[in-house]
């Protein structure tokens, strides 16, 4: 009874915040599915894709629109690949096809596109081996040039100093972006490896490429921005469309610290323990967007997330600012000014109304699936209840694809159906990729820029019609949305469904 309680109290509270703040029309709305630990491990082909198919399925109707998944955690590859091992992780152990041979990154490519959703390749670019693995395979690079790896904590990390293991990466990117049809290229937030209070053993390397740096923070900073400024371009110079997204710690710097900008945290850093120097990535233009992973609590001692979104938000807008959250973690949090319920409402509230915040990324797609704390639920009836179109990247591309032409309705024995061709568009950047499609009824100003309009945003040049018994005459309107989105100008037909 007490469980069914919170449920519809956290639904009232939703319902009010949804009332309150508008439903923007753009918003990255993403999910993590992750590999490293072990999801998947020991399922068959059919039962593997019958899991990401119902998770898939779940996500597409809560309107997520970003799916995240992990095809590279320690040097190996949830995809076919010439350059690294098959994963661990699918077929027990690496090096191994999985058996019937299929290519997980190729079909979660196909699954998400007829769905309407993006699919953004998710790699881990140092780490080469996590504590838990035992045996590498032979073809494993750790395992032909163990001379550029540095073991740290049991686990082998690509050595950050090395010009031939920034090369190496980024070979391994080109190749995933020149044969899979991905919309984007994401990385974690292991960059130097997370501190035990031992040494992490570079300093032969910084001896010999200091590049006439004395502080060993700053040069290490240097390596990894050298890595992060030609992720960027191999990335855009292989296909200009392909995002490139990073997902970094959720503190920056601590104030109390000084020098950089800091905030009002005491906890590990970006900047000077992982030397992820995030804020000059978005300033110099080298990433597509962020996404800080705020996982605390709001009123956490340590790290607020109250503290650190209004402090993202305040130096970090320069791109699109996505915040990762972690739904177990908000579910399981009493809000600070009604502990009957979660901090799910609050947590939204401040995505939705801090200027520079273009959506959230949720950790992990699983937890929402199994509907923890009601968030699906939540996701689904509120705070995603109208599809989402992608923020805009305009220093990507901005021009709007042309018109959908020949817009009409079609009557068949199940129902009526809205059909439309393609623009005619030849440059692979311009053409459609997407359609959105707006439903007024009649006395109801055609706005496109009001997200509880759309009916749907589909990869189809036709959609089946509500039923409505015919009586009410509906403007349909029809747009086009190439690959980064951008919308062109709206087709409309007039219809009594």
């Amino acid at each position: 009874m007490k469980r069914i309680f919170i449920f519809l109290l956290t639904l009232c509270v939703s319902a009010v915040m949804l009332a309150s703040v508008p439903m923007p029309k753009r918003e990255f709305r993403g999910a993590w599915i992750q590999m490293i630990n072990g999801q998947f491990q020991g399922m068959s082909r059919d039962q593997m894709q019958a899991n990401l198919t119902h998770q898939l399925d779940v996500l597409q109707r809560c309107h997520v629109n970003n799916i995240i998944f992990q095809v590279r955690g320690e040097a190996d590859a949830m995809y076919q690949s010439s350059l690294e091992p098959w994963t661990r992780f699918l077929s027990g152990q690496q090096g191994v096809a999985p058996q019937p041979l299929w290519d997980p990154l190729a079909w979660m490519v196909n699954e998400c596109h007829r769905r309407g959703m993006e699919l953004h390749a998710w790699i881990n670019p140092y780490r080469a081996k996590t504590k838990t693995t035992k045996e590498l395979a032979a073809n494993h690079p750790a395992r032909i040039h163990p001379e550029r790896f540095i073991s740290y904590d049991n686990q082998l990390i690509f050595n950050p100093g090395l010009k031939e293991n920034r090369d190496y990466i980024c070979t391994v990117v080109k190749d995933i972006v020149s044969r899979y049809d991905i919309d984007g290229l994401h990385i974690d937030d292991y960059f130097y490896p997370y501190p035990n209070g031992t040494r992490f053993d570079d300093e032969a390397t910084f001896r010999q490429y200091g590049n006439g740096f004395t502080d060993l923070g700053d040069w290490r900073r240097f390596n990894v921005n050298l890595l992060i400024e030609q992720l960027y371009k191999t990335i855009h110079d292989t296909k200009p469309w392909v995002k490139f997204g990073v997902s970094p710690f959720g503190i920056y710097h601590n104030a109390k610290n000084g020098g950089v900008p800091g905030s009002d945290t005491n906890g590990l850093q970006n900047y000077d323990d992982l030397y992820a120097d995030v804020l000059y990535w978005i300033n110099r233009g080298w990433v597509d967007y962020n996404v800080p992973q705020i996982y605390w609590e709001i009123g956490h001692k340590a790290a607020d997330y109250d503290t650190l979104i209004r402090w993202w938000s305040k130096y970090a807008s320069g791109r699109p600012l996505v915040i990762g959250q972690d739904v177990e973690r908000t579910v399981r949090a009493a809000d600070l000014q009604n502990p009957a319920q979660n901090q799910m409402p609050a947590k939204f509230q401040l995505q939705r109304t801090l200027p520079g915040v273009s959506g959230s990324c949720l950790w992990y797609s699983a937890a929402v699936v199994r509907n923890e704390g009601n968030y699906a639920g939540a996701l689904e009836q509120y705070y995603h209840r109208y599809p989402a179109l992608q923020p805009l990247m305009p220093w990507i591309d901005k021009k709007a694809p042309g018109k959908v032409r020949h817009l009409s309705v079609r009557k068949a024995p199940d129902g009526n159906y809205l059909f439309w061709e393609a623009p005619k568009e030849k440059n692979e950047m311009s053409k459609a990729r997407n359609y959105v499609v707006y439903r007024f009824a009649r006395g109801e100003k055609v706005n496109t820029e009001d997200a509880s309009h759309i009916l749907a945003i589909t990869p189809h040049n036709i959609l089946k019609l509500p039923v409505t018994k015919g009586k009410t005459r509906y403007t349909y309107v029809v747009t086009a949305l190439n690959r980064l989105q951008n919308e062109s100008k709206g087709k409309k037909k007039k219809y009594k469904n």
